[in-house]
């Protein structure tokens, strides 16, 4: 069989890995949006033909991994898409709100464009599409083994990755040259000690290993009180400074452990009483599936609701849907904390919040999450002095700060950790994915110490015969 890399190859966007069996079986794992600069012709096409993919086996919610499936529906794929539950109660937000956002986009795009006597531009896909796409969602629980092919002659588990809510590994028995290859995509893998779900699973041994590498070359910092770092920003920012704390968060999992943490100082008294706002209409509708799903949840979050009976609201919390609120927080002088999607700051109302306080040096932006070289948060991260937005340039002023804390995403020792439950000598292959080049090279070396070998980092487009 081949598998050819089509996204996240060298990069940390555009999930997409193509399975073609010997038999023909076309298994796409992931079908993920290009998030940056310059991504708008590897959004476009796909590199193969939709129509010939026979399945599309989704790893999470993340747009990165998701964001491309409406357009790959649009361009003629029918077949099943399987996923968690929970995963496909949060596309069923995610995918709708995406389709708005890129029609917004386009539209304000093209204000300028007619203006300019340039040719007008198209969504990738609009709301319709992304609708069709969400009919062809098929849930299958965690462990629940279930089969492809004319004969039932491939099967797939998946296994808890703790990265989002609802995300998995993919295993996949597949019979190739007479024999049955076992193969294991990461996706994307969660900390043992995230402060909303559970620990990742352990899985069956693999003979190939697809895994993604996005902290392979860094161990996140010992963060003993994550909550009174946190405490600690907020009392600089909208207390001294009399300022507005911005935090670009993923609408999913970052939000809401951040939701959870300021309840936990609300509860305990230590929460400055300043409005708190979660501008995020997908937010909002997040945590409420969020709640839906306790069933992912950790001990820890669970007997904690046991006792406050909502991890996820307190007196001075906010949430906002209405457009004309979110437009009033600009007028808002007042401290406040804004906690908006999306977490790497390239699309949604954060946007604007970054735009309406880049300037402000009594404001700051926390960074929360994992943010890509070539978005908006990546330039504040690396402390670039003006910064693109809306297609103006900003000169930033305003305080930037970053917690690893809440990142999603194992460092390399939690990677390392995921991977332990495989005897090294027994993995034939490993291809490293979703990961800048050189923090894979430096993850490839971590892996070859602890006794796997034969790993490649693949190229984007390259194919592979395994």
């Amino acid at each position: 069989m081949n598998i050819q890399f089509f996204g996240a190859a060298r990069t940390v966007t555009g999930s997409k890995h193509l399975i073609t069996t010997e038999k023909g079986t076309k298994i796409l794992l992931d079908c993920g949006l290009f998030q940056g600069i310059q991504t708008d012709e590897l959004n476009e096409n796909f590199g193969f033909k939709p129509s010939e993919v026979d399945y599309l086996i989704l790893s999470h919610a993340h747009i990165d991994h998701s964001g491309l499936i409406p357009r790959l529906v649009k361009q003629g794929f029918n077949g099943p898409i399987y996923c968690t539950a929970a995963t496909a109660d949060l596309c069923k937000v995610m995918l709708l709100d995406s389709a708005h956002i890129q029609e917004m986009d386009v539209e304000r795009i093209n204000k300028r464009r007619k203006k300019q006597g340039r040719p007008l531009l198209s969504e990738l896909y609009n709301a319709t599409d992304a609708a069709n796409a969400l009919a062809l969602f098929t849930p299958v629980n965690y462990r629940e083994k279930f089969h492809l092919g004319n004969d039932n002659e491939i099967s797939v588990s998946l296994t808890d990755a703790a990265h989002l809510l609802g995300s998995a590994a993919v295993h996949l028995t597949i019979p190739d040259g007479g024999v049955v290859k076992q193969l294991t995509f990461t996706g994307d893998i969660g900390r043992p000690e995230d402060r909303i779900l559970r620990k990742p699973d352990a899985f069956p041994q693999a003979d190939i290993i697809i895994c993604e590498s996005t902290y392979g070359d860094r161990l996140h910092q010992k963060q003993t009180d994550m909550r009174g770092h946190l405490l600690q920003i907020v009392h600089e920012t909208c207390v001294k400074r009399k300022g507005k704390l911005i935090i670009p968060a993923f609408a999913i999992d970052r939000t809401q452990e951040l939701i959870y943490a300021l309840d936990q100082l609300a509860s305990s008294g230590q929460l400055p009483k300043i409005p708190v706002y979660i501008d995020s209409p997908l937010a909002i509708r997040a945590t409420s599936i969020m709640k839906e799903h306790d069933e992912c949840f950790n001990p820890e979050i669970l007997a904690y609701i046991e006792k406050d009976g909502d991890a996820f609201a307190f007196p001075y919390l906010h949430y906002i849907s209405d457009v004309n609120e979110s437009i009033a927080l600009n007028d808002n002088r007042e401290p406040c904390i804004i906690i908006s999607a999306s977490g790497m700051a390239e699309a949604g109302r954060i946007k604007h919040h970054i735009k309406n306080n880049v300037g402000d040096p009594n404001s700051t932006v926390l960074l929360v999450g994992y943010a890509s070289e070539n978005t908006l948060a990546g330039a504040l991260k690396r402390g670039e002095k003006i910064v693109n937005i809306f297609g103006e340039q900003f000169d930033v002023r305003c305080q930037v700060a970053s917690m690893e804390s809440f990142s999603g995403h194992g460092d390399y020792n939690e990677m390392l950790a995921f991977l332990s439950c495989q005897a090294p000598e027994k993995v034939k292959q490993v291809f490293l994915v979703h990961g800048e080049y050189e923090t894979q090279v430096a993850f490839k070396l971590k892996l070859e110490q602890a006794g796997f070998q034969n790993i490649h980092i693949p190229a984007q487009f390259e194919n592979i015969q395994v």
